[in-house]
């Protein structure tokens, strides 16, 4: 793997569940559980990411920007062992159309738990040893399949706080078009972070969502 990406590894063997949220996953064990694949690679602006656009149709974060990811199937195996790097790398190419073989797993984060969806993610780390294109395989699922340069991310005038009506607050991306927040924005926040990768930007700068967030 490349050298930028040893804060990253760093980070991933260090950082604690509430250091990354304060939704954890129940104690009793309920929930569904789920991998998202943060996915790292280099493009022409240096260090990337890969996210997609969820098709606004879905009952589920319709239209909102993502990791690719999703529930664990019967065939993934075991939630606790290889069931969430085998969803992760699944649910990628079922959804962007990626090679999962020019992709190196590296590391997973803690489990953590969405629960306006009742999901239990874990967030599976990788390296993007070998690119393919990738695109919009099911218009049904994804609207559109982007990559986003790290130094975009950590530019101090693509963040903001988006503020949901219900007064939920988080960290948020504007970049490529596309309103990054929730989830997905609060690990790319923490990942920022604890890689030593974030720069001072300005948390009272608001953008308001709609009910429909």
């Amino acid at each position: 793997m490349p050298p930028w990406l040893a804060p990253v590894v760093r980070a991933a063997e260090t950082v604690e569940p509430l250091q990354l949220s304060r939704f954890l996953p129940p104690e009793s064990g309920a929930g569904r559980q789920s991998a998202v694949l943060v996915l790292f690679g280099e493009g022409e602006k240096g260090p990337e990411l890969l996210l997609m656009e969820r098709a606004g149709s879905l009952r589920s974060h319709a239209g909102q920007p993502s990791f690719p990811g999703g529930a664990l199937d019967p065939e993934d195996g075991d939630p606790q062992a290889e069931g969430p790097l085998r969803a992760a790398l699944r649910e990628a190419e079922e959804e962007t159309g990626l090679d999962p073989r020019g992709v190196q797993l590296f590391a997973e984060l803690p489990r953590l738990f969405i629960p306006v969806s009742d999901f239990v993610v874990t967030p599976v780390l990788g390296w993007w040893r070998t690119p393919t294109p990738v695109g919009v395989v099911d218009p049904n699922e994804t609207a559109r399949v982007f990559t986003v340069p790290v130094s975009d991310l950590t530019d101090p005038a693509n963040r903001a706080t988006a503020v949901h009506p219900r007064g939920h607050a988080g960290p948020a991306f504007l970049v490529e078009s596309a309103l990054v927040w929730g989830f997905t924005a609060g690990v790319i926040d923490r990942i920022l972070h604890f890689a030593g990768w974030e720069r001072p930007w300005d948390r009272s700068r608001q953008v308001p969502l709609d009910w429909r967030a």
